[in-house]
């Protein structure tokens, strides 16, 4: 299922590049670290990497081939997407506009939707999956199990991607009590991250930006 350790080394390093590289699920990841915390960073991590690998399934079982011949089924899922992003930004944003209580942040974003959140925004990133369609196969054999190797490939690289993604979330709870120790701090950093959201809308509707 796997190539010769040569080769597997190079998907890894490419993976590993790619992982470091910022997109949607990295300011996604980022945001949510920022504004409610830790846990909230960590179950964003999990819902973005279950996103990945339907994306990754789907793209074993040919979802990417359908993409490239549909461009309206690429169109559909690339604006459901959109439209998701746009609704997580308005709704922090308008969170962020009421005024807050003692209680803590994570209380109003339980991490069971944070979790949700992230499995949605990576699920609905058509260019995720035909990420896949186009970078496993430089990698396979041709002569073994097409969906062994592109899941084994797959699972490889969104464990670098969760490394990655945690070390972003360790970082962002490190420097965020320096960022927001005051209400009105956090206020505005709460709507810094609507604002990240709304600006991942339009940037995936444009389709500008690159699979993470």
């Amino acid at each position: 299922m796997l190539p010769e350790m040569p080769l597997l080394l190079a998907f890894i390093g490419a993976s590993l590049a790619l992982a470091l590289s910022p997109g949607p699920a990295v300011v996604y990841i980022v945001a949510r670290t920022l504004s409610q915390g830790r846990a909230c960073g960590f179950a964003s991590v999990l819902g973005v990497a279950l996103g990945n690998l339907a994306n990754a399934v789907g793209a074993a079982l040919g979802l990417a081939a359908l993409f490239s011949v549909s461009s309206a089924a690429f169109t559909v899922v690339k604006w459901a997407g959109a439209a998701y992003l746009f609704y997580l930004g308005i709704r922090m944003w308008r969170a962020a506009s009421t005024p807050t209580e003692a209680a803590p942040q994570p209380k109003l974003q339980p991490l069971r939707r944070v979790f949700r959140d992230g499995f949605v925004v990576a699920l609905l990133n058509p260019k995720t999956t035909l990420f896949f369609a186009a970078f496993l196969p430089q990698f396979m054999d041709a002569h073994a199990s097409p969906l062994l190797q592109t899941l084994a490939l797959a699972g490889i690289f969104i464990g670098v991607a969760c490394c990655t993604d945690l070390m972003y979330v360790l970082t962002a709870s490190a420097i965020a009590p320096r960022l927001g120790g005051a209400t009105r701090h956090a206020v505005w950093g709460n709507r810094l991250a609507a604002s990240s959201f709304i600006g991942l809308g339009v940037l995936t509707a444009m389709g500008v930006r690159p699979v993470r």
